[in-house]
């Protein structure tokens, strides 16, 4: 199983982006509080100072992103 290296910002809001759409993933990461990241929403948790690998990680499973997603598009 391939699994994800480190993921910089930009990285985090394409896959987001990708999987959610623009403006869902826009919504999500403001308004989703997620109990896994403090009880803080996506962008929180980023400024805050937590991986964008492991913010990424904790949507994928709360949102059910199937695993053969979660690395990114194939473009």
């Amino acid at each position: 199983m391939t699994t994800l290296g480190p993921v910089r910002l930009s990285q985090f809001r394409t896959l987001m982006h990708d999987e959610f759409g623009e403006m869902r993933a826009g919504s999500l990461a403001r308004d989703h509080v997620f109990a896994e990241l403090g009880g803080r929403s996506a962008e929180q948790a980023i400024a805050a100072g937590i991986d964008p690998k492991r913010v990424w990680e904790v949507i994928c499973v709360a949102y059910d992103v199937p695993v053969e997603r979660r690395l990114g598009r194939d473009d």
